[in-house]
């Protein structure tokens, strides 16, 4: 099952986005899901991540007081909010889960959803 993120979109310097991650008949229970973002000729790089059975997160330096990762459980969706957007969010984001407790490997890969920030 691939997940799916959406959302994405141009917006200018200091707006805002909400990217949404989610899979038809897809269970996070137990699930760790990680955000992850590729800008143009740059390798992936790791946004943050949240654990589905108590919703902490983690992000990473540049995202902290920024951005914010949330679950929905009757939605069945995560979401990446990002404040204060600037050139240098503009990538393609993905999201992807991986066993909370399993080897770390994330999986279930989706095409990503492109966030273009203008200045």
């Amino acid at each position: 099952v691939q997940l799916q993120a959406s959302g994405g979109g141009l917006v200018q310097a200091g707006e805002s986005l909400r990217l949404s991650c989610a899979a038809s008949g897809h269970s996070f229970s137990s699930e760790t899901v990680g955000w992850f973002r590729q800008a143009p000729g740059k390798e992936r790089e790791y946004v943050g991540r949240i654990k589905w059975s108590d919703g902490i997160t983690y992000l990473a330096p540049f995202a902290n007081g920024r951005f914010t990762i949330s679950g929905d459980i009757a939605e069945n969706t995560i979401y990446l909010q990002m404040t204060s957007l600037k050139s240098e969010d503009t990538g393609v984001y993905y999201c992807a889960a991986r066993e909370t407790y399993g080897d770390g490997s994330y999986k279930n890969w989706g095409q990503g959803t492109q966030v273009t920030v203008s200045s």
